[in-house]
């Protein structure tokens, strides 16, 4: 058998593991049922890609997430090694083959969601397959108790009756002590090898600051700190405006949403992570995959939903080991803010079924039909017309996703359909009187064989490639050559697409996940509660704080977070001294602002205000109409 270190530095060019990554991967190996928990940057995916090279076969993973799945898959692909992802959306014979291949291929991964594991299809080809591991991806899934439970996580367990002899690794970066206990259970463990890192991040100072003037204090930051920064934003607009402020201060910024064309996700993406710009702002789906070792500094500029978000989104600061900075600026409208995006819009029992009902309504599904059907979505007119809620209804279906009744993809794309319908020469006599066409058509034209005897689905995104312009200049082209009688175009627009799990039975069908929508509900709540108990706690360190809601008992207060670099120093009254000194030594050159004393001098907010409440109070200084500070005549 080969070393596993052998496998890492071939594949990902490293020479050493990861703090536990080895024991890891020797229990999945001894084929020991294993739970693992490493904190977000902690290396989990090696830990079962690694022992799944060195045995013989191929490796099961349970992922619940499409765009992570691809991610992986294209990344093991990318390093020569087989890989493929059966996600929604693929028809029965593609499914077939795609099966087989996996049985007679030599591939090393199958990544699956836990509704593909129900179909019998699916777990027929299994039993077929040379299985080496059993890899159970984003495994708090499975529990109740979980931010993102999913029922259909619980029917893994088909896996062990389907293919006994083979282990299972479960593997998560969040999950409170009720969690993993329901985890083992779920998943059947036999004498689990269980390996929790601990979340502590001695390098990582955790920071809660009030700031009326958020930007300002973001600006302050940044330059204090002129090295490789996150700023997480609550909405796409806000991902502009906040990079554009920054481009404005001379700091240099780029933007990251989950609405940005792929493209330009990639190229905003690789300028920051080359440290061509120092900082990227960005709404919560940025961060899958991203292993950046050098970010100084994670700033929340809205309140996360949970404490588990806001850990994962606030580790991808100092993965270097160096001193970094996780920062939650807050004001007095946030706590209602959050309140209003996550609580307000939490679907009821009753509503969620109405939206189900409508769904099937839009697309003529009848009663006891549609399983595994799938349907291109236009979530806006679906909204439009039967006017509802955008927020609500968007809620609605996450549950719907989440409890296996449908499968939500929403990823954006345009479905082109295209046909030539004059000859070849005479297109080309065309292009004489139109040259910005000709490398565009052209390319069509290589790409598309049949393109003049039949309307033929193209790909915008390819052709631009191909052409070495963007998808837009392509879309235009192809709309001119439609006006100008060139072709027949087909330009279908559809930011999602739907998947029925499950025929349809209306009521029945949502009953049986009412207790689940309600208890989620719930736990949402109680997130909430959780992460503004957090925000407004100034006396205890806030690393232990979060330490303790994960279920870590006898934390040490860590000595550099907001909380504890409040404590009292001994000298104080020798330092209050000498910044008295210095703000009147400034003032004698003229008035200035709070914000305009703090740049010159090394001290806190809090000491400032102290040191001027103490000036003002004995008539040594004043404030000037415009509220800045001058010295008194006396």
């Amino acid at each position: 058998m080969e070393h596993p270190l052998n496998i890492l530095e071939r594949y990902w060019n490293y020479t050493a593991f990861r703090p536990e990554q080895e024991a890891i991967i020797n229990s999945v190996l001894e084929g020991e049922d294993t739970f693992v928990l490493l904190p977000t940057g902690g290396g989990k995916s090696l830990c079962f890609q690694i022992p799944a090279l060195i045995k013989p076969g191929i490796c099961i993973v349970i992922s619940p997430l499409v765009a992570l799945m691809k991610d992986q898959v294209k990344q093991l692909t990318d390093k020569g090694i087989k890989a493929m992802a059966l996600t929604s959306g693929i028809d029965y014979n593609q499914l077939d083959t795609l099966l087989d291949n996996c049985i007679y291929g030599n591939y090393k991964f199958l990544y699956l969601s836990p509704e593909r594991l129900q179909q019998e299809l699916v777990q027929d080809r299994i039993k077929q397959m040379p299985v080496n591991l059993i890899a159970v991806d984003e495994a708090h899934c499975i529990s109740q108790w979980g931010s993102d439970f999913r029922p259909a996580y619980k029917n893994i367990a088909l896996l062990r009756q389907i293919q006994p002899s083979v282990n299972v690794v479960a593997l998560t970066a969040s999950a409170k002590p009720e969690v993993v206990n329901d985890i083992v259970t779920e998943l059947d463990f036999i004498n689990p090898k269980i390996f929790k890192h601990s979340f502590l991040r001695t390098n990582l100072a955790y920071m809660v600051f009030h700031e009326d003037d958020k930007y300002y204090r973001i600006e302050t930051i940044l330059k204090k700190y002129k090295a490789s920064s996150i700023i997480y934003v609550r909405n796409r607009k806000a991902t502009l405006e906040l990079s554009a402020f920054l481009n404005s201060r001379n700091i240099s910024a780029t933007f990251y949403h989950g609405g940005l064309p792929n493209m330009e996700k990639d190229a905003n993406m690789k300028t920051w992570i080359d440290n061509q710009k120092q900082v990227m702002v960005a709404t919560n789906a940025f961060g899958m995959g991203i292993d950046k070792p050098d970010v100084k500094t994670v700033i929340h500029i809205n309140l996360p939903d949970s404490i588990e978000s806001y850990f994962q989104e606030a580790g991808r600061a100092g993965r270097n080991g160096e001193k970094a900075f996780a920062v939650i600026l807050k004001n007095n409208s946030d706590a209602q803010l959050v309140k209003n995006q996550f609580l307000n819009v939490l679907p009821t029992v009753d509503f969620v079924k109405q939206v189900y009902r409508k769904l099937c309504n839009y697309f003529q599904i009848s009663f006891g039909e549609g399983e595994y059907q799938t349907f291109d979505f236009d979530f806006n007119t679906f909204c439009k017309t039967y006017n509802f809620n955008q927020t609500l209804t968007y809620n609605a279906l996450l549950l719907l996703d989440r409890n296996s009744v449908i499968t939500l993809s929403k990823q954006f794309k345009n479905k082109v359909q295209v046909q030539f319908i004059i000859s070849s020469n005479a297109i080309f006599n065309y292009l004489e009187t139109h040259p910005d066409l000709t490398i565009i058509v052209k390319s069509i034209l290589r790409m598309y064989g049949g393109v003049f005897d039949n309307i033929t689905k193209v790909d915008l995104f390819k052709i631009a490639e191909k052409a070495s312009v963007n998808e837009q200049q392509v879309k235009q082209a192809l709309m001119q050559l439609e006006k100008d009688g060139i072709i027949v175009l087909n330009l279908a627009k559809t930011d999602a697409q739907i998947t029925f799990i499950e025929p349809r039975e209306d009521e029945k069908t949502i009953n049986r996940i009412a207790s689940i929508i309600e208890q989620q509900n719930k736990l949402k709540q109680d997130q909430v509660a959780a992460m503004l108990d957090y925000i407004e706690n100034e006396s205890v360190c806030k690393s232990s704080q979060l330490l303790e809601y994960f279920g870590e008992t006898n934390t040490k207060p860590c000595g550099i977070c907001s909380v504890c670099i409040k404590t009292p120093k001994k000298s104080k009254p020798q330092n209050t001294g000498n910044l008295r000194n210095q703000i009147i030594e400034l003032l004698e050159t003229g008035d200035k602002s709070s914000r305009q004393l703090i740049e010159h001098l090394h001290c806190t907010d809090n000491e400032l205000k102290t040191v001027l409440n103490l000036l003002l109070e004995h008539h040594i200084i004043s404030i000037t109409p415009t509220n800045t500070y001058k010295l008194s005549h006396l």
